[in-house]
């Protein structure tokens, strides 16, 4: 979606950008799934050429009973403890994918600073894929940091006489004192 397609649409710049605020949002969501499938992807298909190269091995050293009995529990722990790490990884993966998307519903204007500021430790994932620990952090970064989000469009600071068309012409004013008017 481009900023032009929606003017052609007959479009407010206020409204395009509130669309492509959205937008962005949608994006940023999906990107961080993407990302997450991918990376369990790889993951799955390492561990699966790891075993097969394993298993190989194990059928060329078929002779020893005992051997292969050991060699057989080794590798059930190894693989016990690849699961647990890959599960340990995919579960921190989504937890930072979970907070980047509620970062980008907050409108925060840079996820990787303010995630700096966040304290990881007390942010968790529940059983529903939700987020505990996370809302309360973000509003104190809100009070302390608010230049962080992005508060929409606020209207200028215009001081008085700050730009010179209000100030009184003194030409006029001497004029107007000779003509008799105040």
């Amino acid at each position: 979606m481009k900023r032009e397609e929606l003017k052609k649409l007959n479009l407010t710049d206020e409204q395009i950008d509130k669309v492509m605020s959205l937008h962005g949002v949608d994006i940023e969501s999906t990107k961080s799934k993407i990302d997450e499938l991918n990376k369990t992807n790889e993951s799955l298909q390492s561990q699966i050429a790891e075993r097969d190269k394993d298993l190989k091995s194990l059928k060329k050293q078929a002779g020893d009973n005992e051997e292969l009995t050991n060699q057989f529990k080794d590798l059930q722990s190894k693989y016990k403890q690849d699961t647990e790490n890959l599960s340990k990884e995919l579960q921190q993966t989504k937890l930072n994918s979970a907070v980047d998307s509620a970062l980008g519903k907050a409108k925060v204007r840079n996820t990787k600073a303010a995630k700096a500021l966040l304290n990881m430790d007390d942010i968790q994932l529940n059983d529903k894929g939700e987020l505990e620990g996370l809302n309360n952090q973000i509003d104190s970064l809100q009070k302390s940091d608010g230049y962080l989000f992005d508060q929409g469009s606020k209207e200028l600071y215009q001081p008085q006489g700050g730009d010179g068309n209000t100030d009184p012409d003194p030409v006029a004013i001497m004029t107007n004192i000779f003509k008799g008017d105040k």
